[in-house]
């Protein structure tokens, strides 16, 4: 089993429109709400594909109602922690172009003693067999940019492999730590972290491998529309396909992870399902999970020591 932590989950409500005209009032063609947050999505993409997997979060107030119950009545397993805040609500308009407007809600704040009762409850599920831990979003206020190093120790004590999936300055703190078996950033989050642009794929592996001397075993960089890149210590892969327009981005990152936790055999086997799942899930509405038969991995290339000289659109 594979679990998930969501620190910061939501109610997530996506309009379809034809065209963003600031100003104006549109008309949406289509809405759809799903279940939201990124260890959220995780899970409900391996459950969707088979893998076992559940989802620990915290909840509050009528959206946190209905958001476990859009859980539940997805067959996704999770354990609700009760916390006195209302569970946010993020709005995403996605454009007939595919292009994709989000605005995300702050969530609410979390008081000590419910911060104590979410690792209490993780600890619990981990104990019942984990064989991986995914810790995913962003940190509600309250919680402490640390939150997500003590969750590394939980992890550690019971010998489970952590992966992390955040920004800012919570991801400073767990990369610094140096407490990671696998870091997930995009190149914008990666490039925040190391404080410097990047441009070519050997600034993106050379930052990789920074975070890589702190004590991270691997870094998995979303690229956006041009794949993905895998980075150990001596080693680099690259892996995309050709252009797709998008119906949703939101997610696709998320889908890539959970390709990624997925799949068994070579690293360069694991970066080819994640990519597929990625470009399967830009093909959504919303953050809608794609069945298993929109997976191609056999539309994904990939490509090992890719050249540092060429810039990600290049590959």
């Amino acid at each position: 089993m594979i679990v998930t932590l969501t620190p910061n989950p939501s109610l997530d409500r996506a309009l379809d429109v034809d065209r963003l005209v600031p100003g104006e009032v549109l008309r949406a063609d289509a809405v759809h709400v799903h279940p939201g947050g990124k260890g959220i999505n995780v899970t409900r993409a391996l459950v969707r594909h088979g893998v076992a997997s559940r989802a620990v979060l915290p909840a509050g107030g009528a959206d946190g109602a209905r958001l476990v119950e859009l859980l539940a009545s997805q067959g996704v397993p999770a354990l609700a922690v009760p916390v006195a805040g209302d569970t946010r609500t993020n709005i995403t308009i996605a454009e007939r172009s595919g292009a994709t407007t989000k605005v995300n809600a702050p969530g609410p704040a979390l008081a000590p003693g419910e911060v104590t009762a979410l690792l209490d409850a993780l600890a619990a599920v981990l104990d019942e067999g984990a064989r991986g831990l995914v810790a995913a979003g962003s940190l509600p206020a309250g919680a402490g940019d640390d939150l997500f190093v003590r969750v590394a120790a939980l992890a550690a004590q019971r010998s489970v492999p952590f992966a992390l999936d955040t920004s800012g300055d919570p991801l400073a703190c767990a990369a610094r730590a140096g407490v990671l078996d696998l870091l997930k950033p995009n190149d914008e989050e990666l490039a925040a972290l190391v404080g410097r642009e990047l441009v070519t794929v050997g600034d993106v592996v050379d930052a990789a491998r920074e975070v890589i001397a702190a004590g991270t075993a691997h870094v998995l960089v979303s690229l956006g529309a041009h794949g993905a890149l895998l980075v150990t210590e001596h080693s680099s892969w690259w892996a995309g396909g050709t252009p797709l327009v998008p119906l949703s981005t939101v997610g696709a990152g998320d889908m890539t992870l959970a390709g990624f936790l997925s799949a068994d055999g070579s690293a360069a086997d694991r970066l080819r399902t994640a990519v597929a799942w990625g470009r399967a899930a830009v093909r959504m509405p919303g953050t809608a999970v794609p069945d298993p038969s929109a997976i191609d991995t056999a539309a994904v290339r990939v490509v090992e020591a890719p050249d540092p000289r060429l810039t990600p659109k290049e590959l």
